[in-house]
């Protein structure tokens, strides 16, 4: 049985229900996910965006002091936020090769061809697969990585999920290494919910596309017209969360196990965390890390914070 099978069968019978966000991301979850970052209500990429447009010499200033370094950029997804700082590294002649890690084979192969095509003398050695499998494996003693972890994806993870897995990084860093992470900040409550509960139903459609890839290779029997999807913003905890609700009591079998759903039974889908620059601080220094220093844009809405490992 595979880990994605195990996964959604012991979501399914846990209770509350839930099905983990990081299989959101198919081919069609992460082409759907485009969408969404091409969406005006979803501030973030264009947050980001404007920061590696904008300070892309003063990043690459700050993480180019070796000879030689790798960046690896995990769950990379089109490279469009990374390409500002790449093109800044090879104008300025720095010695480096790009690692890009996603799990979509078709995002990581027109991201290579994308960058190889418009930026010449890059050296890329992408990897097809989840990234814990990356970072299972020990960094070579001589290499000083940079780790990239962009696009708010630690907001994706509980607090105690979330520690465990900055350890996990600074545990692959060499002494000296360092962590570029994307940090979706609080802000107007309202800004935050339009970003997740967009009026063209396109979240909506990411949510549901985790239930056709469970039909798809797990052999269930979802119907999806029997779903709708709801999220809500807490100001108090920077917590945003969606669910799946079932429209009405239904059974769904899932790799010849039956589960029942009762009418307005919501299954867990998503966690978003928005942080204060002051719970920045604390968590990279409960995990080993020291803020260097902190890239926002204009609005203040994000921060690509950058660590060093202790």
């Amino acid at each position: 049985m595979t880990e994605f099978a195990r996964d959604v069968l012991a979501g399914m019978a846990s209770s509350p229900k839930h099905l983990s966000s990081k299989y959101f991301y198919d081919d069609a979850g992460s082409w759907i996910f485009q969408e969404i970052m091409e969406m005006a209500e979803y501030y973030l990429t264009d947050a980001e965006s404007e920061i590696f447009e904008k300070q892309a010499k003063e990043i690459a200033d700050a993480i180019s002091d070796a000879d030689h370094f790798k960046i690896i950029e995990l769950g990379a997804g089109d490279g469009s936020k990374t390409f500002h700082l790449l093109k800044e590294l090879i104008g300025q002649r720095d010695s480096f090769v790009y690692t890009p890690v996603d799990i979509s084979e078709e995002v990581v192969r027109q991201l290579r061809n994308n960058l190889v095509q418009q930026l010449e003398g890059l050296t890329i050695e992408p990897v097809i697969g989840d990234y814990f499998q990356v970072l299972g494996k020990p960094a070579l003693a001589d290499t000083r990585n940079v780790l990239f972890f962009l696009g708010s994806n630690l907001g994706n993870y509980d607090a105690d999920r979330a520690e465990k897995l900055l350890k996990l990084f600074n545990n692959y860093l060499n002494p000296g290494g360092k962590l570029l992470i994307g940090l979706d900040l609080q802000k107007i409550p309202n800004t935050i919910r339009r970003a997740y509960d967009d009026e063209d139903g396109i979240t909506a459609r990411f949510n549901l596309n985790l239930l056709t890839r469970i039909n798809r290779e797990l052999g269930a029997d979802f119907d999806l017209d029997k779903f709708d999807f709801y999220c809500h913003y807490n100001p108090t905890n920077g917590e945003v969360k969606s669910y799946l609700v079932s429209l009405e009591a239904q059974p769904v079998s899932i790799c010849d196990q039956q589960f029942e759903l009762a009418e307005n039974e919501l299954i867990w889908t998503e966690l978003s965390k928005k942080y204060t620059l002051q719970e920045v601080d604390q968590l990279a220094e409960s995990t080993g890390f020291k803020v260097e220093r902190n890239y926002l844009d204009s609005k203040k809405y994000f921060v690509d914070s950058l660590w060093v490992k202790q």
